[in-house]
């Protein structure tokens, strides 16, 4: 777990949800395979070659924007794929009840911090994705707020995700931080718009977050 701000009133916890809230690199993989092979079909074209250009297009773009990563969302708007189409491949193809199964640590962390902070996710999946993998993980419950790729069209590292939550949330994002695996696309854009921001290795993290939250309020 990597710390970069805390605002000094924490008011919510914005979450990502795959590689954050669930550690399970072969679902991971899944998703953006299953997706791959979606638009191999669609230019009649190999899963290989596909995959391919799509790094190509991934190390391109990475080498023009000072190394950073780029959304699989919008490296697919580069190949032409809408973002609803994107949200209908998701819907109709990802199935996380057969990758996940329930996680009790993850919904006594959850708990413990929600009687404290609005809990919110912001996801690339869309709402139905994220509400299915909650639901299996046993802790949509804990969720003010689900902003998913469907809420504002756009893909993240993008502020309309991140300020729907906040507003959802009824706080300021100066109150809020945002958590997530990837530092590009979940953390580096929200702390430009003053949100704390803290970068994860998967769940085992987040099951420490109350601790060492709490260890940062007494130290203040």
């Amino acid at each position: 777990m990597k710390i970069y701000t805390i605002p000094d009133t924490l008011e919510a916890l914005i979450f990502d949800m795959d590689g954050t809230l669930y550690t399970h690199p072969e679902y991971v993989r899944f998703q953006i395979d299953r997706l791959i092979q979606e638009l191999a079909a669609r230019r009649c074209a190999g899963f290989t070659e596909t995959a391919e250009a799509i790094e190509a297009y991934r190390k391109n773009w990475a080498e023009s924007h000072n190394n950073q990563q780029v959304s699989l969302g919008n490296v697919f708007k580069a190949f032409g794929v809408s973002i609803e189409e994107s949200i209908r491949w998701r819907e109709e193809l990802y199935h996380p009840e057969a990758y996940l199964k329930a996680d009790p640590k993850l919904q006594k962390t959850l708990r413990t911090l929600k009687a404290s902070y609005k809990l919110a996710v912001v996801t690339n999946n869309p709402v139905l994705v994220a509400q299915k993998t909650l639901s299996v993980l046993g802790v949509e419950d804990c969720f003010t707020a689900i902003v998913g790729l469907d809420t504002c069209k756009v893909s993240k590292p993008h502020s309309a995700p991140f300020l729907k939550a906040a507003g959802w949330c009824g706080v300021s994002p100066e109150t809020c931080v945002a958590l997530g695996d990837r530092y590009d696309i979940d953390v580096s854009l929200p702390l430009r718009l003053g949100m704390g921001g803290v970068q994860v290795d998967g769940v085992e993290d987040v099951y420490l977050l109350g601790d060492r939250l709490m260890n940062l309020r007494q130290s203040n």
